[in-house]
C-alpha cells in the first residue's frame, strides 16, 4: 500500500505538480493542476498534502461547502492518490492563534514544500495577501495507487 512517503517522492520527481479534485454543488467533479508538498499541519502536527490556493478559486468554495479533496500525483506509469478532508487556513479561514505574520510564514512554508522559490518574499507576501490566498491541508483518509 502506498503512503505519504510515496506521495512525497512522486511530488519531488514531478516538481510538486498534482491534480486536485473537488466536488461542486451540482455533484460534478472539478479538477485542476496545482503544486503540492507534504508537511505537518500547523495545528495537529499530522502530515498532510498541502498547497496554496487563490482566494477566488472555486475549489475553496467547494471545500467550505463540505467537499472532500482528492490529490493525484503521477510520474510515468507510477501514481498515487490521496483522498480526504481538507482544512483551509487563510485570511478568510483563520486558524486560532495564527496572526498575520504567522500566516505569511505558513504560506511561504507551503509554497516552498511544493517546490516553489521566490527572489522577493516581501513581494510574494503582498501578492498572497492581495489575492487572499489560503493554505489547503488535505488529511489522508485513504491513499491508493501503484507507486
Amino acid at each position: 500500500m502506498p503512503d505519504l512517503a510515496d506521495v512525497r517522492s512522486l511530488l519531488d520527481d514531478e516538481h510538486g505538480l498534482a491534480v486536485v479534485s473537488t466536488v461542486q454543488n451540482d455533484r460534478r467533479v472539478l479538477s485542476s493542476v496545482v503544486n503540492c508538498g507534504v508537511l505537518a499541519h500547523p495545528a495537529t502536527g499530522v502530515d498532510c498534502v498541502a498547497f496554496v490556493s487563490g482566494g477566488n478559486a472555486a475549489r475553496l468554495g467547494h471545500i467550505r461547502a463540505g467537499s472532500d479533496v482528492t490529490v493525484t500525483v503521477r510520474r510515468g506509469w507510477r501514481w498515487v492518490g490521496v483522498a480526504g478532508s481538507a482544512h483551509l487556513i487563510g485570511p478568510d479561514d483563520p486558524l486560532e492563534g495564527l496572526d498575520t505574520d504567522g500566516l505569511k510564514m505558513l504560506l511561504r512554508t507551503v509554497f516552498q514544500a511544493a517546490g516553489g522559490s521566490h527572489d522577493d518574499y516581501e513581494e510574494y507576501d503582498r501578492v498572497m495577501a492581495h489575492e487572499r490566498r489560503a493554505a489547503v491541508f488535505v488529511t489522508a483518509a485513504r491513499i491508493f495507487g501503484n507507486s
